[in-house]
């Protein structure tokens, strides 16, 4: 894990800033979802990006039932009916 060496205050409603500079690098827009992980005593970030439930394909997405399923696995599907 790479340190940027900024430090941020959580505030009383547990929010952290994140700066510009980082969220320009990742790509990180407005209204764009963040993905929370952990690992041992870490939190990480990373921009959210959905993928095919059936394959974790990230191209060519359409929504089923409100899943998000890629356009191979949908002619797969539909082939099988």
């Amino acid at each position: 894990m790479k340190s940027t060496g900024i430090v941020r205050d959580v505030d009383n409603l547990g929010r952290i800033v994140l700066p510009i500079e980082l969220r320009r690098t990742l790509g990180i827009n407005v209204k764009d979802a963040v993905e929370i992980y952990t690992e041992n005593d870490a939190i990480i970030l990373k921009k959210y990006q959905q993928v095919c439930v059936f394959c974790g394909a990230s191209e060519e997405l359409r929504e089923y039932k409100g899943k998000p399923v890629c356009a191979k696995c949908i002619e797969e599907l539909t082939a099988k009916a």
